[in-house]
């Protein structure tokens, strides 16, 4: 899949490498690197927009969700956060992408996002 020419742009936000560690000896990521993906294509997962509400103590937990399509070849990894406009979302499972084995065309980078606010 090539750039959709109307497409989203969408930030993948990366952390960078680990410049030293915790007092428990975890290594800590530098600082996170913004790579900008045009050309996306940005879609609720279940097709109608809506997001899962749980009530946890005093607070209401809302979960929704999103499947970014990006360019084939996009470098998205699981431990990448992306921004969608002024959200911020998690990568959900393992990222996606397919290339026919008949004719040698690509598809979009396929990959479930995941939101949790409150």
């Amino acid at each position: 899949m090539r750039e959709l020419p109307h497409g989203d742009t969408v930030t993948i936000l990366r952390p960078g490498p680990s410049t030293s560690q915790d007092i428990y000896g975890n290594d800590v990521p530098g600082a996170v690197a913004e790579i900008p993906v045009p050309g996306c294509a940005v879609a609720p997962r279940d097709g109608t927009g809506s997001a899962t509400n749980e009530i946890v103590g005093d607070r209401d937990t809302v979960i929704s969700g999103l499947t970014l399509y990006a360019p084939f070849g996009t470098d998205i990894r699981a431990t990448d956060r992306v921004r969608v406009g002024d959200d911020i979302y998690e990568v959900e499972g393992h990222v996606g992408s397919f290339r026919s084995p008949f004719s040698g065309s690509t598809g979009p980078v396929v990959v479930a996002l995941e939101l949790v606010t409150g």
